[in-house]
């Protein structure tokens, strides 16, 4: 099930400390199965040094091929370093199998209402709100970026009433397609063993890019041999076809993981990334990027 990762040292996961989670579903997530930890998705909200925070937020979905969650390289690894330009890091625990679509897209949309509905709080833009996600967490990602919404004026609860839409993605060697191209674990532990012809093409989010869908940077190396670059090569066509602002950094080294949170090609797809926030506005001066 774990196939996703490139070698055995992705798969640990060492979570250093880190501010407190909290539930995004106090009174229970629909569909919960239990009342383990595994029943209750949260968030855990890195915020940059007081004085510098630029109005910019990440929500970050970390990788496991919706069995699992790499927590540290791929969550509150990456909101610490987001934190040093000034960017708030919101790390989002969604559920993984035995649950299935639509549980993780709940999950994401919920998070992405709840940290819009705190801008202010939170010192941050609420049209400023991007996603992010490594892997299985860049399909949840690009899964939210495709199927949004502007939220119900009429509903009950204050939070369905906000948009759940990121401003902006950032998906690292995705999963995007449920198709032979995408990564069968992953579609497996999302949909399930039998999953209809037409619940595989709606999760299929190259298929489901629109003319709305977020601006986006996606990274991913052809020598990927768990997720295929072909991934990210038909999200971009598609947000190229639509009009959609898209940059591609296709890699020319590096596994699945690339790296793990360590070495060259980590560090090329960070500075790429880092690029293209600033020439997009979202890393400022008031940063503490040097």
């Amino acid at each position: 099930m774990f196939a996703i990762f490139a070698s055995a040292a992705c798969m640990t996961d060492l979570s250093a400390a880190e501010p407190e989670s909290e539930l995004i579903w106090p009174d229970g997530a629909p569909g919960a199965l239990g009342n383990s930890d595994a029943d209750k998705p949260s968030i855990t909200i890195h915020l940059p040094p007081k004085g510098h925070g630029n109005g910019t937020a990440v929500v970050i979905c970390p990788g496991g091929a919706y069995f699992g969650l790499m927590m540290s390289y791929e969550g509150h690894d990456i909101a610490r370093w987001l934190n040093k330009f000034g960017i708030a890091g919101i790390v989002l625990k969604y559920r993984v199998n035995p649950y299935h679509h639509p549980a993780p897209l709940q999950d994401g949309q919920r998070t992405m209402r709840i940290v819009r509905s705190r801008a202010d709080k939170l010192g941050i833009d609420p049209k400023r709100i991007g996603m992010m996600g490594f892997s299985a967490g860049g399909h949840l990602a690009s899964t939210v970026g495709t199927h949004f919404d502007a939220g119900d004026p009429k509903a009950k609860d204050p939070l369905d009433r906000v948009s759940c839409r990121p401003d902006f993605l950032l998906l690292i060697y995705p999963v995007i397609s449920m198709g032979p191209k995408g990564h069968a674990g992953s579609t497996g532990a999302l949909l399930g063993e039998s999953p209809s012809a037409e619940l595989i093409e709606l999760l299929s989010n190259e298929k489901q890019v629109t003319a709305n869908t977020p601006p986006t940077f996606l990274a991913h190396s052809k020598k990927d041999q768990a997720v295929p670059s072909d991934n990210s090569a038909l999200f971009a066509e598609a947000c190229r076809k639509k009009n959609v602002p898209v940059e591609y950094f296709e890699m020319e080294q590096g596994e699945h993981g690339l790296g793990c949170g360590n070495g060259p090609e980590w560090e090329a797809w960070q500075a790429k990334c880092v690029e293209w926030l600033k020439a997009r506005g979202l890393i400022t001066k008031t940063g503490t990027d040097k």
